[in-house]
């Protein structure tokens, strides 16, 4: 399985209690890639994870090259919507780490260059982008059923 959700510099409390929930349904690390985007209140993000935040296993990275370090030789797959995969077309490996950007901004083009493969979530002409825990799900079931969990 995908073990790995890494979400890139949060701006959203809520999404980091939302993904707290996602990764600990399916049994999976969720890197929180700093500095956040707002103020850490442990109250918050433990309601919006609801009861699942005591099962998430959570790692705190203070930058985006501390993250890379602590896990040499990983595949991060980045999701974006500038890449020209669709995530149905990528095909995903077990210990692929997904990345997902700000909500306000995505990732820096230092970023970009440091992932191994971006994909991305083909939507109708006009639509911007996806609520990043919505698309993190779609992208993780579709990664999860490739490898066979």
């Amino acid at each position: 399985m995908t073990q790995h959700l890494a979400l890139y510099q949060p701006d959203i409390p809520q999404n980091v209690g939302a993904a707290m929930r996602l990764c600990a349904c399916l049994g999976l690390t969720l890197d929180l890639i700093e500095p956040f985007g707002f103020p850490w209140d442990e109250r918050k993000i433990r309601a919006s994870g609801m009861d699942y935040t005591d099962l998430a296993v959570v790692k705190r990275h203070s930058s985006f090259d501390a993250f890379c370090a602590a896990y040499p030789g990983r595949r991060l797959i980045l999701m974006t919507t500038k890449a020209a995969v669709p995530y149905t077309d990528f095909e995903f490996r077990d210990d692929d780490i997904l990345v997902a950007g700000r909500e306000s901004a995505g990732v820096p083009d230092d970023v970009h260059e440091k992932a191994d493969a971006r994909v991305v979530i083909p939507m109708i002409p006009g639509a911007r982008s996806l609520n990043v825990i919505i698309a993190s799900s779609m992208v993780l079931g579709e990664a999860r059923r490739q490898v066979g969990h």
